[in-house]
């Protein structure tokens, strides 16, 4: 029988693991979070071509990795950013990234703001468009153990990528549910 239960169990812990590292006072080093993080994701898509195979287990496997890489950047994005700094704008760079091929997607400018905080924390902040010119005041969230990058103070919302996360989880799921012969779903989930 196939579960719903592995995919969700998948991706609490992996999100469990990367707030533990973000966000936690006893956080491992990064080396050992940033390892453990892989196996955890690897061992998840390892068990589920195991248990699915075929060209459903490539498909599905995809959609479970893509998930649980926005489980991590959920998490990312809901650790707690427990300082405001107010910053000056003490210059602004902007990077053109280029698209390149036929019906790529648009060129991107990304903005580099160089920032005079109290403390000199943070000193940059990079976003994909301008938040304030050089001179003015711009309020930042940011972490005092520097473990995720600094944000525009309630600009960082873990929802748009929590909800693709979902999605994606609940396609490999169904992937795994038809793919698997014989395979029903249980009622845990």
């Amino acid at each position: 029988m196939v579960h719903r239960g592995p995919a969700r169990a998948a991706a609490a812990a992996v999100y469990g693991w990367v707030h533990w590292y973000l966000a936690g006072p006893s956080s491992p080093p990064t080396a050992v979070a940033v390892a453990g993080g892989a196996l955890l994701v690897a061992g998840a898509c390892a068990a589920y071509v195991v248990r699915v195979g075929g060209s459903g287990g490539f498909f599905g496997v995809l959609f479970l990795a893509v998930g649980l890489l926005l489980t991590v950047t959920a998490a990312d994005q809901a650790t707690a950013r427990a300082e405001v700094a107010t910053c000056v704008v003490g210059a602004v760079h902007t990077k053109v990234q280029a698209s390149y091929g036929e019906g790529g997607p648009p060129e991107k400018t990304v903005y580099r703001l160089e920032l005079r905080c109290p403390g000199g924390y943070p000193g940059e902040l990079k976003d994909d468009r301008p938040l304030a010119a050089v001179g003015e005041e711009i309020k930042v969230a940011y972490d005092p153990q520097r473990r995720v990058s600094p944000a525009p103070e309630g600009e960082s919302a873990p929802w748009r990528a929590a909800l693709c996360a979902l999605v994606l989880l609940a396609a490999g799921t169904e992937i795994a549910r038809r793919s698997v012969p014989g395979a029903g779903v249980t009622a845990d989930a």
